[in-house]
C-alpha cells in the first residue's frame, strides 16, 4: 500500500471513528445525564451501538472484506477485537472518574486512546484498502 493510499484510509477511518463518537458520545451523556443511568454503563451501551454503526461504516468505506471470510466470522473478530477496546474505555473511564475528572472529559481521553488501538487492530485483520466499493 502507498503512503498516500494509507493516507486516503487513515482519513476516511478518522470520518467514520468520528461519526461513530458522535454517537457514542451523545448516547452517554444522554443516557448518564438525562436518564441518569450510571456512568460506566451508559459508557458501556453508547460504545456497544456506536460498535455496529463502526462496523459496517468501516467494512463500506475504509476496509475490504477478506475474501474466504465469511461476514459472520468477520464481525465476531471485529467484535471480539470490539470487547477489548471496550475494556480499555470502561477502564479508562473508571480511573478518570474515580479521580475525580468529569465522565465526559475521561470520554475524550478514552476515545483517543480506543481509536489508536482500533485502527490497529483493524487494520491488522482487514488489510485496509484505499478505495470505497
Amino acid at each position: 500500500m502507498t503512503v498516500l493510499r494509507l493516507i486516503g484510509q487513515m482519513f476516511r477511518f478518522g470520518i467514520v471513528g468520528g461519526i461513530a463518537f458522535g454517537i457514542d458520545f451523545g448516547l452517554l451523556v444522554l443516557l448518564t445525564s438525562v436518564f441518569h443511568i450510571h456512568y460506566l454503563v451508559s459508557a458501556s451501551i453508547s460504545f456497544t451501538v456506536a460498535l455496529v454503526f463502526n462496523y459496517f461504516a468501516s467494512m463500506r468505506f475504509v476496509f475490504m472484506h477478506r475474501q474466504g471470510v465469511s461476514r459472520v466470522r468477520e464481525f465476531i473478530i471485529f467484535a471480539a477485537l470490539s470487547i477489548l477496546g471496550l475494556g480499555i474505555n470502561d477502564f479508562i473511564m473508571w480511573v478518570g472518574v474515580t479521580l475525580g475528572i468529569d465522565y465526559r472529559l475521561v470520554k475524550f481521553a478514552a476515545s483517543g486512546i480506543v481509536m489508536v488501538y482500533n485502527f490497529l487492530t483493524r487494520k491488522r485483520l482487514f488489510e485496509g484498502r484505499a478505495e470505497a466499493s
